[in-house]
């Protein structure tokens, strides 16, 4: 069964408004978020070592992944299509608390995507942190400017990540990711494995904006899916559907695991 609207679950169970009142009001704390279909999601160990990493560096505090996969199974187990989202905070020193959001699934679309170019930089952009007022404040100017997402330029003029996927482009038959600073996305890591399988050559490197315009095409990666990117700022890009199409398939190939 799907679900028709946010279910929040605080260590498995519903939560009191006063175990609400600390991620409310703590800006503190790190997440992951997937797509599940049947009770499974993608990259699942993956999404475990990402969240145990990162509660070690904020924390100090090693993660029981084992419990916080049954956490994840029961968030979604009368939900077996949904968003599920995973953060961890602690309220007291060494207690990690699991908070749980399962919401509707969101289905991928292929529909090209004009990105807004913006400067800023995540601050500890390597972790999936939950201090997210920049990236939703520059995502809402680029909608109200008519762009679907916005792209975040350094001030050296690299190019890193849009505010919710991480970014690729195609140098000629290589996949070619911004080296700026950026979260390195489970898609991203799914991706990479794939084509490397495939004997596809991937690497990283500095793109800005002006050598973007000279490379073949570009998309952007998240657990919804690739999306080809149409426009950056005012400059178009090619469209590159054969080479859109090939990540497509590498990545509907990724093997579910079960929560």
């Amino acid at each position: 069964m799907s679900v028709s609207s946010p279910v929040v679950l605080v260590d498995g169970a519903v939560p009191s408004p006063e175990q609400l009142a600390h991620p409310a009001l703590v800006n503190y704390g790190h997440f992951t978020a997937m797509q599940v279909r049947k009770g499974a999601t993608r990259g699942l160990q993956r999404h475990l070592r990402r969240l145990a990493s990162a509660h070690l560096e904020l924390f100090g505090s090693a993660l029981d992944v084992g419990l916080v996969r049954e956490r994840m199974h029961i968030a979604v187990r009368d939900h077996a299509d949904a968003y599920l989202r995973v953060t961890l905070y602690e309220q007291e020193p060494g207690v990690p608390r699991v908070m749980t959001v399962v919401r509707p699934p969101v289905a991928p679309t292929t529909r090209p995507q004009a990105l807004l170019p913006v400067r800023h930089v995540r601050p500890f952009a390597h972790l999936k942190h939950v201090g997210s007022f920049a990236q939703i404040r520059y995502g809402e100017q680029a909608e109200r400017e008519g762009y679907h997402d916005a792209l975040l330029v350094g001030p050296d003029d690299r190019l890193s990540e849009t505010t919710i996927a991480n970014i690729g482009f195609f140098d000629d038959e290589t996949v070619v990711w911004p080296d700026g600073p950026s979260l390195h996305g489970i898609t991203w890591q799914l991706l990479d494995e794939g084509l490397d399988q495939a004997h596809t050559p991937a690497q990283g490197g500095p793109i800005t904006l002006e050598s973007a315009a000279h490379l073949d095409g570009a998309f952007t990666a998240n657990s919804v899916g690739i999306t080809p990117v149409a426009r950056i700022g005012r400059h178009r890009l090619p469209s590159a559907p054969r080479l859109i199409a090939k990540l497509e398939r590498l990545y509907q190939d990724v093997p579910w695991e079960r929560l």
